[in-house]
């Protein structure tokens, strides 16, 4: 995995996101790497946890030592201090308020939409509904179905999305048992791959391997790198 970079503070702003009945404030987290950026990775977290989490400030840190630029936000339910997700017309809005602010920083730039689980979960909904546009979209550990709740899936409209679409999956993920249903969903996109992670969960940790998140996030960035390289 790519040496991560000294810790320093991301320039940190604030996004006014119009939703159905107002207006709600979202926190931006932008980070350079050390040489010219080759790409934007906007980055979601997870539907129980924030955009500091060690997975995601891991998952940044190696991208950017590869020399991405990269932007974590959060929804605005977790800005609320709420731990359950709002409305996904919520999630939706903020995928496009952030993606028109992106464009707007940084016009020279292609982007790419990634998210852990819901976040990501979030994005595809946006692409799928011409809301957002970027060069593609990675999902690290995308929640196809409630655990042990198979009937209730999640992946209809990824047939829809246009934009290549990368699928980051640990073998053992209760949230994509049984992978056959899964796979079956992601070979309906026009432009999808699954990279697998044997033995690992939803958040990509291994029976027995006991490591911090923020380690494991750089190693899961490291398997996103080539594709990374391949589409920007």
């Amino acid at each position: 995995m790519p040496a991560a970079l000294p810790a320093r503070d991301p320039a940190v702003t604030r996004l006014a996101v119009p939703l159905p009945r107002g207006e709600a404030t979202v926190t931006l987290a932008w980070e350079e790497p050390a040489a010219d950026a080759g790409g934007v990775v906007v980055l979601a977290h997870g539907a129980g946890a924030g955009m500091d989490h060690p997975f995601l400030v891991g998952f940044a840190g190696a991208l950017r030592a590869a020399g991405f630029a990269t932007v974590r936000f959060s929804f605005p339910y977790a800005e609320a201090g709420r731990r359950m997700p709002g409305p996904a017309a919520h999630a939706v809005a903020t995928w496009a308020a952030v993606a028109t602010e992106v464009a707007r920083v940084r016009p020279q730039d292609a982007w790419v939409a990634a998210g852990k689980s819901y976040g990501g979960r979030m994005a595809s909904l946006a692409a799928a509904d011409g809301l957002i546009a970027p060069a593609g979209l990675v999902y690290l550990g995308y929640p196809f179905h409630p655990p042990g709740v198979p009937g209730r899936t999640r992946g209809e409209h990824l047939a829809r999305v246009r934009a290549p679409q990368l699928f980051v999956e640990g073998g053992a993920d209760p949230f994509i048992q049984p992978t056959d249903d899964f796979t079956a969903a992601v070979a309906t996109s026009p432009d999808a791959e699954i990279v697998w992670i044997p033995g690992g969960g939803h958040s990509f940790e291994v029976a027995g391997a006991r490591r911090a998140p923020e380690e494991v996030g750089g190693d899961v960035a490291a398997s996103v790198l080539p594709w990374l390289r391949a589409r920007i």
